[in-house]
């Protein structure tokens, strides 16, 4: 496999490399910049032989605890933000400094999770990448904690990875963590061994995954980090998975760590950050027969087939679509506000344009804004 590994890696022409907070700290829970420096060196060198390079970095609200005086990431959401608004700027500039040793230029790009649903906002966020890379700037990506509410939760960094991926359109993914792959047990075990290849899901069936919390600074786990391969290969993009500390032996091809095969094929990316980057506001509920239109046709849903509707959202949020048992079949952006809705529920376009107007002759979800999910 050695062989496969240095063609797959060789090939990659622009890579995306996430590390989280626990490789970039001290162990008094600040930022390292010794650490910061060997990540650096390596990252330059990739760019020096041609490729090119998206940054993931996690450890804003690590780099604000010192300055703020606290010992330990503070679990309250006000205080993450605050420490996030401290630490992102001194963060920022030390990853600026660094790079700038090996000539190279930086750009900071901070996203939500809502910056990206959006049709004209996900368009934005693609043309900027698109512009920073033409323009030889390496891009270093974060959560915009300092304003996120419910973005601020375990392994967003590690599934934000694998939607930045999509995004930019990246030959390969290299999730670097504390741990130097994926084992079929917790590493801290013994007869916990390294799983060096994963090609489809049944080479996870004997993996016994940890909580996705840690404790310290970081808040990803290797579950996170299982499901940010699971989104990224079934987008066609296969993952590299291993310590920070073989950062080099990763992006030079070596067999190290765990090897994602890509699984799927790449698909619209804002889809991708519909299915895996929303939260939905409400749930909309469909009879059988809108089931079967939406799921097994790709059809748009209309009012006719829908049920029951719970929730609070407007036009343009994200909502489930449950079948008649309950169980989420498709998530989409819906056209009506929840208000609006219940007037509607069982009746044709035809019948609504007639009694409500023109306005109210449209899909309550269309297809194009709409993605189904695996059950």
């Amino acid at each position: 496999m050695t062989t496969e590994r240095s063609a797959l890696v060789g090939a990659a022409k622009r890579i995306v490399v996430k590390v989280g907070s626990s490789s970039l700290t001290t162990a008094a829970g600040g930022i390292d910049p010794a650490r910061i420096r060997r990540l650096v060196e390596v990252l330059a060198a990739v760019r020096g032989r041609g490729t090119e390079v998206v940054l993931v970095s996690s450890g804003a609200i690590a780099a604000g605890l010192a300055p703020l005086g606290l010992a330990r990431r503070p679990s309250g959401l006000a205080a993450q933000q605050a420490a996030a608004s401290v630490g992102q700027g001194l963060l920022a500039h030390r990853y600026q400094e660094e790079f700038a040793r090996h000539g190279l230029v930086t750009g900071q790009v901070l996203l939500t999770a809502d910056d990206v649903t959006r049709r004209a906002h996900y368009r934005n966020a693609h043309q900027t990448f698109a512009k920073l890379l033409e323009l030889g700037v390496l891009p270093i990506v974060n959560e915009n904690d300092t304003v996120a509410t419910s973005e601020i939760r375990f392994g967003d960094n590690d599934r934000l990875a694998a939607l930045v991926a999509h995004l930019v359109h990246a030959d390969l993914l290299v999730l670097l963590s504390d741990v130097d792959g994926l084992h079929d047990g917790p590493p801290s075990l013994p007869g916990s061994r390294l799983v060096p290849l994963v090609r489809s899901e049944a080479d996870l069936a004997s993996v016994t995954l940890g909580s996705p919390g840690a404790a310290g600074v970081g808040t990803g786990g290797m579950t996170t980090k299982v499901e940010a391969a699971r989104i990224a290969t079934g987008a066609g993009i296969p993952v590299v998975l291993a310590s920070a500390d073989q950062a080099s032996a990763a992006l030079d091809g070596t067999e190290v760590g765990t090897l994602f095969e890509s699984t799927g094929r790449r698909r619209p990316t804002r889809l991708l950050w519909l299915a895996h980057a929303t939260e939905p506001k409400g749930r909309l509920v469909l009879d059988a027969g809108a089931v079967r239109a939406v799921v097994e046709r790709r059809a748009s849903l209309l009012a006719a087939g829908i049920t029951g509707v719970s929730g609070t959202f407007v036009a343009g949020d994200p909502v489930d679509l449950a079948g008649p048992d309950g169980a989420a079949v498709a998530r989409g952006l819906v056209n009506f506000d929840a208000d609006e809705l219940p007037a509607l529920l069982g009746r044709s376009t035809g019948e609504l344009k007639t009694a409500l107007g023109a306005a109210y002759e449209r899909e309550v979800v269309h297809r194009d804004d709409l993605v189904v999910l695996t059950r």
